[in-house]
């Protein structure tokens, strides 16, 4: 038996910056970090086509570092992504899930959904869920809520 999620938000952002935000990597470079105390590790390097890879490296040093690859099976810009996902955590335990990801235009922002299956447990359903994301639904919004002050070289606190 496998367990799966459904997750949402809304963005305050056109379907069409959402999406590009989740599928450029140096956007997402800039996102990643935006609400962390220190920034950490992150290296992101993306291939948008069907069959490229998404390549994600992070963590908080070089000896504690996680890794994702996904592979894009659906991409039909900007309403749908979908990719098959292996993750794996810095003690090399590894798990691999299917992602859906739509963005729908609503009240003037994005309506952003999950929808990931294929975890062997419930617990780990529920990290996934309550803090991977929402970190990523925060961070995202922040984007475009204060990032482009960091992408512009502010550091955190100030503002431009």
């Amino acid at each position: 038996m496998t367990y799966n999620l459904t997750v949402s938000r809304v963005i305050p952002a056109s379907p069409d910056e959402v999406f590009d935000a989740y599928t450029d990597a140096e956007k997402v470079k800039t996102w990643f970090n935006l609400l962390n105390d220190e920034p950490g590790i992150a290296e992101i390097a993306i291939d948008l086509r069907v069959g490229g890879e998404w390549v994600s490296v992070w963590g908080k040093n070089p000896n504690e570092l996680y890794q994702e690859t996904q592979i894009f099976r659906i991409i039909d810009r900007p309403r749908r992504l979908v990719t098959t996902s292996t993750g794996s955590d810095p003690s090399g335990d590894s798990l691999t899930t299917e992602v859906d990801v739509t963005f729908e235009e609503h009240d003037g922002g994005t309506l952003m959904t999950v929808v990931q299956t294929g975890f062997p447990t419930e617990e780990m359903r529920d990290f996934f869920a309550t803090m991977a994301w929402n970190g990523a639904f925060d961070r995202i919004a922040a984007f475009f809520t204060q990032g482009h002050a960091y992408a512009d070289g502010a550091t955190k606190g100030e503002s431009s």
